[in-house]
């Protein structure tokens, strides 16, 4: 690891400039695969809050008013500009995450595909003219920006989900003031440097990194218009709370069931179940994390699991080995290790891995972990564990793995996998969470697709992706004109 990145940017962004704001207080960042200091950055105050929020208001009406065709060439401007980076940001991004490499450099490549993509969907973003009574009415409709939006991010994926909500916030006429948490903000603020290159205007995007209290603050001014939040439900509970009415696009946390049926290809099942539970650590919310196996195909879909866990390898994201890295902190690993303690007091079947690494660099590498006969009230299947395990539940038949599959509280991503199209159909139906993928991993995602959580369960409310995050970063104004004497 001889040639490891070296931060540049380690200050507060705000309004275009890198600045120390107004504390001298510092956060350190460690890196979670060697455990050395890689970095420190300030720690942003009330009154740096209050500055990027005001630098916001005064950016946002001629960034409305120059129009979305020219703020879709700038959006444009933005993807080149990361393009031309993506591998300065993803070594970096790898540094201060922890997952490997060739993950890393998907992520900055789908971060700078939002900002083309969002620059296409925005200048289609039509309004309607509707009929009306008074024939001497003319009711017509358009999607206009909310204002300045307080967005704040997760540790796991750091620019890619930076992008979800600024590229479409951009392209609608929105500002934003953002905060990453303070172990991950090294490639959204490197990131800036595109922004910049791109020709954004000053006070449109600001990048203050903090914890919950600045996060509280954050979601509690006054000059924020409106909020954009991905991590854990429970946090989003309380940004709920605090938020009042202001509009929210949350996806929080989930508890992806996979199904696999009697019928399935149980081959590309198991691939898909052990790619989706190593990906990322475990650490994604659409992570596999129960595998729901009907008993007749339950013996042949452990095997294939086992067999092809062999190629899951743990250890440093520099090597191109390694497809498994460390994980990011250790309150997840600490959750990881609740799960497996509760795993083992309750006698499930662990196959394979069920803890730490030893004589790693740190103690955050976690085995790849297989467990079976995983009962539906353990902690394996009743909380999102967010580790490498892939926790296996036997089902009886099909309505049983229809009702252990329903029986959660969160309902964000599912799969099932069967070569029969009615019971595709059924699980597509009848599945309760916001996407269903039938025959591939609980993990697959595109840009383009509205990602989000079902409505009444614990995993937000709005929806990630394509035209539908545009659609939840604007509002609908309906103009009226009288044309008659």
């Amino acid at each position: 690891m001889s040639s490891l990145p070296v931060p540049t940017r380690t200050q507060l962004f705000i309004a275009g400039e890198f600045t120390d704001g107004a504390s001298t207080e510092r956060a350190d960042i460690f890196s979670p695969s060697t455990g050395e200091k890689i970095a420190s950055i300030p720690v942003p105050t009330t009154a740096d809050l209050d500055l990027a929020v005001a630098k916001a208001h005064e950016a946002k009406t001629a960034w409305r008013k120059l129009g979305v065709f020219a703020r879709a060439e700038i959006c444009h401007k933005v993807g080149t500009a990361l393009e031309s980076r993506v591998e300065e940001l993803a070594r970096l991004q790898s540094l201060e995450q922890g997952k490997p490499y060739e993950e890393s450099l998907s992520d900055v490549k789908e971060a700078a595909q939002l900002f083309h993509l969002h620059a296409e969907d925005a200048v289609r973003l039509y309004g309607e003219t509707l009929p009306s009574n008074d024939i001497q009415k003319r009711q017509i409709t358009q999607r206009a920006p909310i204002g300045v939006f307080g967005i704040i991010t997760p540790w796991n994926f750091p620019l890619l989900m930076f992008a979800e909500f600024v590229a479409p916030g951009l392209a609608t006429g929105n500002a934003h003031v953002v905060k990453p948490p303070t172990n991950t903000p090294l490639t959204v603020l490197a990131a800036m440097d595109a922004l910049l290159e791109a020709g954004v205007p000053d006070g449109l995007v600001s990048v203050l990194p903090g914890e919950g209290e600045f996060g509280a603050a954050l979601v509690s001014h006054p000059g924020i218009d409106a909020v954009g939040f991905i991590g854990s439900s429970a946090t989003a509970t309380k940004i709920q709370a605090t938020a009042g009415l202001k509009p929210l696009l949350i996806e929080a946390s989930g508890n992806g069931p996979v199904v696999v049926l009697a019928d399935a290809n149980i081959e590309r099942a198991a691939k898909a179940a052990v790619d989706g539970a190593f990906y990322c650590a475990g650490q994604v919310c659409c992570a596999t994390e129960r595998v729901i196996v009907h008993k007749d195909v339950h013996e042949e879909f452990v095997a294939a699991v086992l067999e092809y866990s062999k190629t899951v390898v743990l250890g440093d994201p520099f090597d191109p080995n390694t497809n498994l890295g460390p994980l990011n902190n250790e309150g997840v690993a600490a959750k990881m290790d609740r799960h497996m303690e509760d795993a083992r007091e309750r006698g499930l079947d662990i196959l394979l891995g069920g803890g730490r690494r030893e004589g790693q660099p740190t103690d955050l590498y976690y085995e790849f972990t297989v467990v079976d006969n995983v009962t539906t009230d353990s902690l394996l299947s009743r909380e999102e564990s967010f580790g490498p395990v892939l926790p296996i539940i036997v089902a009886e038949d099909d309505d049983d793995a229809l009702r252990i599959a329903n029986d959660d509280p969160l309902g964000l991503q599912g799969a099932v996998f069967t070569e029969n199209l009615s019971k595709a159909f059924r699980f597509m139906e009848e599945m309760e969470t916001g996407q269903v993928v039938v025959n591939d991993s609980n993990g697959w995602w595109d840009v383009n697709m509205p990602f989000g959580g079902a409505g009444g369960k614990g995993t937000g409310w709005g929806r990630i992706g394509g035209m539908y995050t545009l659609h939840d970063m604007t509002y609908l104004r309906t103009g009226v004109i009288h044309i008659g004497a």
